[in-house]
């Protein structure tokens, strides 16, 4: 197998098209450490949610039958 040329790496290939769209590496590394973050801080409100004790069911509120005619 050939050695691809330096222009023709996929990886070069990435860079070019990320530079054409108008995001640099450094601004890449600033989203994708805010959606980190993001998930992160999902992740810590479902286990806290799951730590709490559930609610007891109301029991002054039931469904009502009502007649349709």
């Amino acid at each position: 197998m050939a050695r691809e040329s330096k222009a023709r790496r996929p990886c070069c290939m990435v860079s070019e098209m990320l530079e054409e769209a108008g995001l640099d590496r450094e601004k890449l590394r600033l989203v994708r450490r805010q959606v980190l973050e993001g998930v992160i801080l999902f992740c810590r409100w479902q286990l806290e949610r799951m730590d709490r004790a559930p609610r007891p069911p109301d029991a002054g509120r039931k469904a009502r039958r009502i007649a349709v005619e």
